[in-house]
């Protein structure tokens, strides 16, 4: 798994923590593959092997922890804000925050020890970005 990979498996974990993957969030995703640079070498052919790699670790007892271990692995540091950052977006990409995925975005944020106050900038931007009119 690529840091890429990783960043895409966060995104993904996050749409499917409800039990629906919205399109909404899946456009979402996809925008921000094809327009990030963190994401300027990547093959978006992956996503689809990524995504059936969370989907399978989901359905398994201690998948949410093998994924953490995925990402970890994964995922330098310096990216830690930025999952946190494509997480939050893509929870707020459909306009509603569902229980499960505010419980995930506590995981990935404990996960990747995101700051309090950092994960906090971060949510607020989410919130102004997908806000409704």
């Amino acid at each position: 798994m690529t840091a890429q990979d990783a960043l895409v498996a966060i995104m993904i974990s996050v749409s499917a923590s409800h039990g629906a993957v919205r399109t909404s969030e899946l456009v979402a995703i996809q925008q921000m593959v094809n327009h990030l640079p963190v994401f300027g070498q990547y093959d978006t052919d992956r996503i689809r092997r990524v995504a059936q790699t969370v989907f399978d670790l989901f359905e398994e007892e201690e998948g949410l922890d093998a994924l953490f271990g995925l990402i970890r692995d994964a995922l330098p540091e310096r990216l830690f804000e930025t999952a946190y950052a494509l997480a939050c977006d893509v929870a707020a990409a459909d306009g509603h925050l569902y229980q499960p995925e505010l419980r995930l975005l506590e995981e990935i944020r404990e996960e990747l020890a995101v700051d309090r106050l950092h994960a906090a900038a971060i949510e607020r931007g989410a919130r102004a970005r997908h806000v409704r009119p």
